[in-house]
């Protein structure tokens, strides 16, 4: 192979490490990791990950915990604490809640999915059904609520990470229900209000839902048991210095969680909660993600030296070294909009988004619907600026071409996703951010969803590129400024929000609605490096090509996917 194939080899060689590194992780001590399908109650196929510590078999069946994601995420992202329940022997089934991951749509059905997982942990013969534990996060609490509501008598005690008991989706707490609970509330909680009805989440202990809970008439203290264990009315609130997402990814969250398992549960392989190896998985998984990003890049390189693209290369293009960008005032200016338009229009098109396309067979994704409006904004807004851009020569036969390699460079980066899942059982991620395989539905999503999202990158890179990307600067000042203009906004954003809410105790809201805000800014978050990576496509095809096309074709199909892979279904599909 030539030189130019030398990025595409050194993505699948860091996509292999990183993917090995996270393979022995989540399998350490001989672990098994099997990817299950089950049928719920009514008839809908239900998706998992079950973790099986050697200790356990039909003839010494092992202690089980129902882990649970929260919305819009899926099973993988669980993994801390499905590692080290593994580790400590209980058997883990870590659940797609409906309508997430692959499991079956509509998302909120069937107690989310709750008692159809906790029916089929208790269906395992190496399971002891007299020790089973629940964990959830954020929605993922309602969704073991659910299940202990549907089945009071089939658990023993839970984990409730970032939820809640009562309204909006879950029964009331008593000091009776749920049996042995823990509540991690973090004190930099984004949903304190939609929670425990609290203003800030430094006033949960505050709270008279929780009262409720705890049978108490006055504050809870953090650390403290209340009730006790034997009796299952034993309750206790951990309040640690983090956020809402954070607690997927926390030593302290999961070392919370294990305290309380090993307190309430019986069996299983007593460790020390510091003794946590969980971070190598997500490490590891990152690796591969930023892998997966040189592979494509280097497919694409590569695929530039045959024949049928060779007239993408800039060789055979028209002479583009004069090429003219903005410069002075102008350059600022464009800057300044490039920047912090997309970020100031956020909330108001994801308000505009989540009351005007609602949910359908047609465009079933709620989030996903909401991400769309506001890339329809912030399109039309670019195609009016547009005129004041520097005018450039178009490049001319190059549509087909274009298409060509931008399908060929991600389906090579699908393969190799799809090989790490057949033969590690793992994703590409890190944290929230996670690149998962489609599933046959959402499939036939994603090519309800790419074109337009495809079409807004082609009139958003046409304008960056325009503004600020020339083969006269260093090729370190182009990556720069283009990650720069498309992710900066956002930075500001999320540091406002957040240090609002590390000096205030909670994020500014423009909108009545307490919920709306904080899952609008965690899904902000992805953003950043989603629109890294964008700049990253976008800069090297360019540098490549000198057109935007091809960058902007990749990016619509690698967001699309990301997108749809990564959400919930909220309509039957």
């Amino acid at each position: 192979m030539g030189k130019r194939w030398s990025l595409a080899i050194g993505g699948a060689l860091l996509i292999l490490a990183g993917s090995l590194l996270a393979y022995f992780t989540q399998t350490s001590g001989g672990i098994r990791v099997r990817d299950v399908r089950f049928a719920g109650a009514k008839g809908n196929t239900m998706s998992a990950l079950l973790y099986v510590p050697p200790n356990a078999t039909a003839q010494t069946p092992a202690p089980g915990i129902l882990a649970v994601h929260g919305y819009i995420n899926s099973r993988e992202t669980q993994d801390g604490f499905a590692i080290e329940f593994a580790r400590r022997g209980y058997v883990v089934l870590a659940l797609d809640q409906t309508g997430h991951g692959y499991s079956d749509p509509p998302a909120f059905a069937n107690g989310f999915g709750g008692p159809d997982g906790l029916a089929y942990l208790r269906s395992l013969d190496m399971v002891d059904k007299t020790n089973i534990g629940l964990e959830g996060h954020s929605m993922g609490g309602w969704t073991v609520l659910a299940a202990a509501a549907a089945a009071p008598n089939d658990y023993k005690s839970m984990v409730l990470e970032g939820s809640s008991t009562g309204k909006p989706f879950a029964a009331e707490g008593t000091p009776n229900w749920p049996r042995n609970v823990a509540l991690v509330f973090a004190q930099y909680e984004e949903f304190s209000t939609l929670m425990w009805g609290v203003d800030k989440a430094a006033d949960v202990t505050q709270s008279p839902k929780l009262w409720a809970l705890f049978g108490t008439q006055g504050p809870i203290e953090p650390g403290k048991v209340y009730g006790d264990a034997a009796a299952a009315t034993a309750r206790v609130l951990y309040t640690p210095a983090m956020t809402h997402p954070a607690e997927h990814i926390s030593h302290e969250a999961i070392g919370y969680s294990l305290d309380w398992f090993a307190r309430t549960l019986q069996g299983g392989t007593p460790r020390p909660a510091s003794d946590q190896i969980w971070l190598r998985k997500e490490l590891g998984t990152l690796i591969a993600l930023l892998g997966f990003v040189v592979l494509v890049i280097g497919v694409f390189d590569g695929l530039l030296e045959a024949p049928m693209f060779s007239r993408l290369r800039l060789p055979g293009a028209a002479p583009v070294p004069a090429l003219e960008v903005a410069k002075g005032r102008r350059w600022t200016a464009a800057f300044i909009l490039s920047t912090f338009i997309p970020a100031l229009t956020f909330y108001p098109a994801f308000a505009l988004g989540g009351t005007l396309v609602t949910p359908s067979r047609f465009l079933p994704q709620g989030i996903t619907n909401q991400i769309l409006t506001w890339a329809i904004v912030n399109a039309l807004i670019m195609l009016a600026l547009m005129g004041f851009a520097p005018r450039r020569k178009s490049r001319s036969d190059i549509a087909g071409a274009s298409v060509l390699i931008a399908v060929a460079s991600v389906a090579v980066g699908y393969a190799a996703l799809w090989l790490c899942d057949l033969a590690f059982k793992v994703d590409f991620r890190f944290w929230i951010v996670a690149l998962k395989l489609m599933s046959a539905k959402q499939f036939l999503m994603f090519l309800i969803y790419v074109l337009p999202f495809t079409a807004f990158f082609v009139i958003a890179l046409h304008v960056l590129h325009r503004n600020f990307s020339t083969l006269e600067a260093s090729r370190a000042a182009v990556y720069l400024t283009n990650g720069l203009a498309l992710t900066l906004g956002f930075i500001v954003l999320l540091v406002l929000q957040y240090g609002t809410l590390w000096l205030g105790g909670k994020l500014f809201n423009p909108l009545p609605d307490p919920g709306f805000v904080p899952l609008s800014t965690i899904v902000a978050i992805q953003f950043v490096p989603l629109l890294a990576i964008v700049a990253v496509f976008a800069t090297f095809t360019w540098r490549r090509t000198g057109s935007s096309l091809p960058g902007a074709l990749i990016s619509g199909l690698f967001v699309t996917w990301y997108v749809v892979a990564g959400t919930a279904t909220q309509a039957a599909f």
